[in-house]
């Protein structure tokens, strides 16, 4: 089970340091046991399975988090290391759900569905729309729906 972590301590030059994990216990690292050694510094953010070895607690496949990565989803800016988790689930909305005309940020998605024959859309009719929500470490809640943005695109970010 994976766990995360902050390293707490580097020796550069004799390739081992220390992470302090979720529980607060420091754990033992050496450089070959880290996926991208590049990234290695003191206070970075990481990801990593525990074991135990006979020194006590270490850690190994060490991920250092790259640090402040963002993204950009409709023009909100998310910090990776911020996104606890993210789930993807569709909802009925009315299919005449109208385009906010103050609203000025139109997708292509919005504008592609407005162009169409408003014939389809019957009185009553709904249409599933794909939705994502992302909850960060700080309890908020974003929400994105497939009109604002490719939300398969979005996912693969994440999963970085």
């Amino acid at each position: 089970m994976a766990m995360n972590g902050t390293i707490t301590t580097w020796f550069k030059d004799k390739g081992f340091g220390f992470i302090k994990d979720e529980n607060g216990d420091n754990r033992y690292f050496h450089v070959i046991k880290v996926a991208n050694p590049d990234l290695i510094k003191k206070d970075a953010a990481v990801t990593f399975e525990p074991t135990t070895n006979n020194k006590g607690l270490s850690a190994y496949a060490v991920k250092v988090l790259p640090e402040s990565k963002y993204i950009y989803i409709a023009g909100e800016r998310l910090k990776l290391t911020s996104i606890k988790s993210y789930v993807v689930f569709s909802e009925d909305v009315p299919a005449d759900t109208r385009i906010d005309k103050e609203n000025a940020v139109l997708s292509v998605g919005v504008l592609m569905n407005s162009i169409r024959p408003k014939s389809e859309a019957k009185p009553g009719a709904t249409r599933t729309l794909k939705k994502l929500a992302i909850t960060t470490f700080q309890g908020t809640t974003h929400i994105f729906s497939e009109d604002e943005i490719d939300i398969d695109v979005t996912v693969k970010m994440l999963k970085v």
